[in-house]
């Protein structure tokens, strides 16, 4: 059986990913700081019938990333797909525009982006390139490929983690491993962003995006399908 590992489980993108894989008989691996929600979202899992664990884990961390995907491969054995799409770490917190945006501030937005994105690579891409298989999908914002100046120092976060991701993925496709650049522009339905945005039976302030459909888009990035897809329905709204 193979395993992938959700870093970054939301009730939203996240979920919709797991369930995605586990109906084509992938055991799962969930991962994200809080372990509130992880009994509703293992139950949701056990009906497809696969084996699945949940570890609570702040991937920014040192030692964090490490420790979620040893407790995820002594459960289910060698992780074959990541797919590393962790969340704001703080939904309220304010960004700062670009015009604001000082050298601390594009360190701090990096660090928290890109550096856990390169330490996953660094865990799992060893075995992977010794089994000769294995992929990984990252997910960026439409500020890697939008000028997004209200983004300040996560638009300029967002590009270099959309071309690790393209770079990593001409570094080892020689060696059987595919990796998928997922860029998402627009407000996804169930996710933790909408919930905050949109009151309890009314729409959502902004075009959304299914998750299912982008989990599909997932799959077929981590089946080496397509090495990137966009959705975007944020700009294209602001251009209506």
């Amino acid at each position: 059986m193979s395993t992938i590992a959700v870093l970054g489980a939301g009730p939203g993108l996240g979920m919709s990913v797991a369930q995605r894989f586990a109906k084509e008989g992938y055991a799962v691996g969930l991962v994200s700081r809080s372990a509130d929600r992880h009994p509703g979202y293992l139950e949701a899992l056990a009906s497809t019938g696969v084996r699945a664990v949940a570890v609570a884990a702040d991937l920014r961390a040192p030692g964090e990333a490490a420790r979620a995907l040893a407790e995820i491969t002594s459960e289910l054995g060698p992780v074959d797909v990541v797919y590393h799409g962790p969340g704001a770490h703080d939904l309220s917190a304010p960004t700062a525009g670009i015009l604001e945006t000082g050298p601390a501030d594009l360190r701090r937005a990096m660090a928290e982006t890109v550096e856990p994105a390169a330490e996953v690579a660094s865990l799992v891409l060893p075995s992977m390139r010794s089994r000769g298989s294995g992929s990984l999908v990252y997910v960026s914002g439409l500020s890697a490929l939008v000028p997004l100046p209200f983004l300040g120092p996560y638009a300029a976060a967002s590009g270099a983690l959309r071309t690790y991701a393209r770079t990593l993925a001409a570094a080892v496709a020689e060696d059987g491993i595919n990796v998928g650049s997922l860029v998402v522009g627009g407000l996804i339905e169930r996710g933790d962003i909408h919930q905050m945005l949109t009151e309890p039976g009314t729409p959502a302030p902004y075009a959304t995006l299914d998750p299912d459909e982008i989990a599909d888009a997932v799959w077929r990035l981590a089946t080496g399908t397509e090495d990137e897809v966009v959705f975007d329905v944020l700009s294209q709204s602001a251009a209506s």
